[in-house]
């Protein structure tokens, strides 16, 4: 049986009832309060990179499940990291090797997720590239690139541009040219001066470096004498009245003329008078012509009639001293076509013309007692010969 109790009493049982029911309320709203999580998305393009280029982040498609995306955080692997309230960014790798890149995405009551990718970059190349230090006119130059590295290990693809003053593929561009493919080369020289070239060397992930090198070619050194030296030509040879022969020959391909002498002789006729033959010498280049006829021998010495042509001093003397060429064959050029010490370098033509043998016959129609004659031609010429001797100079 309720009884009724006073308004005061009921007042204070009224309040425990709320305070018991705040409480219990307040622990079911605490109860629900948790924390929801996003969903990291990341995509990277390119995987794989060679060392120095850029690599791009896209996390856009990231879900922040409930509210917002308020950050994304980048590790990029390298060290590097960097926070952005936008999920698209881009990061360089300045050195090889295979990274993982990590994202971190955070919404806005604090709920974070990762995602990660991996990047590959690749290391290019080091070249290495040996030659002489010095180097002379008409030597090999022995170019050595097998030293050269792949930091992943790889096979070296090569390729040499010897000379970017020649278009040896005749293209247009004397810069691309591929002279060689081996790791090693020997490029011949014949001229001082300047060579500027190239090497590229590429790995299999197409990896690319461009090596320029510059060869200085100096010229060869030279101590020049000269010596004296004679050269004798000789013909034997039968003509009857009325023929011609010609002989020709060079003789300042080997030295410098400095005189000759030619002497022709006929054999002694048993009968007066002596035959008459005339001797000429043309040298072409020069314009320079010179004739004689045979003169009577005398048959009491036994004397043959002989024709004589000489000439002294068609060149002055040689100019010993150092001289500085690119090789044996030019200096030679150089010296035996200097000014004014070029005659008598080219052809020679010596001719002899039998224009009488005597005695005629007696009587019109009778045999020809002497209708030609053996003659002898020797010809002598004096060289001046330059002789060289290769010195050492730095």
């Amino acid at each position: 049986m309720w009884r009724m109790m006073g308004g005061r009493t009921v007042r204070s049982l009224l309040m425990v009832s709320l305070l018991v029911c705040s409480s219990f309320l307040a622990g079911c709203t605490g109860a629900l309060e948790f924390t929801v999580d996003p969903s990291a998305e990341l995509n990277a393009f390119p995987l794989l990179i060679q060392e120095g280029e850029t690599v791009t982040f896209d996390a856009r498609d990231s879900d922040p499940i409930e509210g917002l995306i308020a950050e994304y955080r980048w590790d990029f692997g390298d060290g590097q990291t960097t926070e952005t309230t936008t999920g698209f960014t881009s990061h360089r790798y300045t050195t090889f090797g295979i990274f993982t890149a990590e994202l971190t995405v955070v919404n806005d009551q604090g709920g974070e997720d990762t995602a990660t990718k991996s990047i590959n970059v690749n290391g290019a190349p080091t070249l290495n590239i040996t030659y002489p230090d010095s180097i002379r006119s008409g030597d090999s130059v022995y170019l050595d690139a097998s030293n050269s590295i792949d930091p992943e290990g790889d096979e070296l693809r090569f390729e040499w541009d010897l000379n970017w003053g020649e278009d040896s593929d005749g293209d247009g561009d004397m810069r691309n040219d591929i002279d060689a493919t081996e790791s090693t080369v020997l490029l011949p020289t014949n001229r001082s001066g300047i060579i500027q070239g190239s090497l590229t060397a590429t790995d299999s992930a197409d990896a690319t470096v461009k090596q320029l090198f510059t060869l200085e070619i100096k010229s060869r050194r030279y101590e020049v004498t000269w010596e004296t030296m004679e050269v004798e030509y000789s013909w034997d040879e039968y003509l009857d009245q009325g023929q011609q022969w010609e002989g020709n020959i060079t003789p300042g391909e080997d030295g410098r003329i400095s005189s000759f002498l030619g002497v022709l002789e006929l054999q002694q006729d048993l009968i007066a008078p002596q035959d008459n033959f005339t001797l000429s010498i043309l040298i072409v280049d020069d314009g320079y012509e010179k004739t004689e006829q045979t003169g009577d021998g005398n048959f009491t010495s036994n004397e043959s009639a002989t024709a004589t042509l000489s000439a002294d001093n068609i060149n002055s003397a040689g100019e010993a001293g150092v001289y500085d060429s690119d090789s044996e064959e030019a200096l030679l050029h150089q010296l035996l076509s200097s000014s004014g010490n070029q005659s008598g370098q080219g052809t020679w033509i010596w001719t002899v013309y039998a224009q009488q043998a005597d005695p005629e016959p007696l009587f019109e129609g009778a045999p020809d007692p002497d209708p030609g004659n053996d003659w002898t031609l020797t010809v002598t010429v004096t060289l001046l010969i330059p002789k060289l001797t290769e010195i050492a100079y730095e």
